[in-house]
């Protein structure tokens, strides 16, 4: 199946309150073009040099999404479009969003991204931090981010107990959050492999790559 088959075939399987956000890393300008034609307009890139590569040349309806851990020298130079920013792990980082977003008159949406994940591997904040960020004065005075929701990335395993356990945890805790920060709209889990169980668990936004696009192709 081409691109856009996959993409019609992964939009049917999603409800209505979930955000496909096409994962396009290591991906040429002729597929990405393929799925906008397809009429997908989210994508998402993991590495910053790459999506403004891809920004500068495709159409500008597009809303980029950084979906990769981020380096806070690099933030400056998306600063001008990004739409959302989903791996965002420390307050330093939300500052720094902020005073290169504040350059372009922008306010950047940004997601918290929690660490629920069983290896160390994965970045990201406990919730007892996420807490304290949303609760803190310092956060108030940011007037050019926006922190719209969370994001977690679950263990890499076939382990569906466990999947489902590690998607409960956030979902969970952001219904809690919820309730006292109403501007946290959206729940970014699940990826291609595991995101029709997260979606049951609650998540409202999914990041999905080889499905759409194929095994990716990694750059040496």
């Amino acid at each position: 199946m081409g691109i856009k088959e996959n993409i019609q075939k992964v939009k049917s399987s999603l409800p209505d309150n979930v955000t496909l956000v096409a994962v396009s890393k290591t991906k040429p300008i002729a597929d990405i073009q393929e799925a906008y034609d397809a009429g997908q307009r989210i994508f998402g890139e993991n590495k910053i040099q790459e999506m403004v590569a891809k920004y500068d040349v495709l159409p500008k309806d597009i809303q980029w999404h950084m979906i990769g851990h981020l380096q806070r020298n690099k933030v400056k130079y998306m600063a001008h479009f990004v739409d959302l920013i989903h791996g965002v792990d420390s307050f330093k980082t939300l500052e720094e969003i902020n005073k290169q977003a504040k350059k372009h008159d922008r306010v950047i949406n940004c997601l918290l991204q929690a660490h629920i994940a069983k290896e160390d591997t994965k970045f990201g904040l406990t919730f007892v931090e996420i807490e304290e960020i949303l609760a803190s004065n310092e956060l108030k005075e940011l007037k050019n981010i926006k922190i719209v929701g969370l994001m977690g990335m679950a263990t890499f395993t076939d382990n569906e107990e466990q999947l489902q356990e590690e998607f409960s945890s956030l979902a969970s805790f952001f219904n809690k959050k919820q309730e006292n920060y109403p501007a946290l709209q959206i729940l970014s889990m699940g990826m291609s492999g595991d995101y029709k169980l997260a979606i049951k668990k609650g998540s409202t936004m999914v990041r999905i790559g080889s499905s759409i696009f194929g095994v990716r192709n990694y750059i040496a």
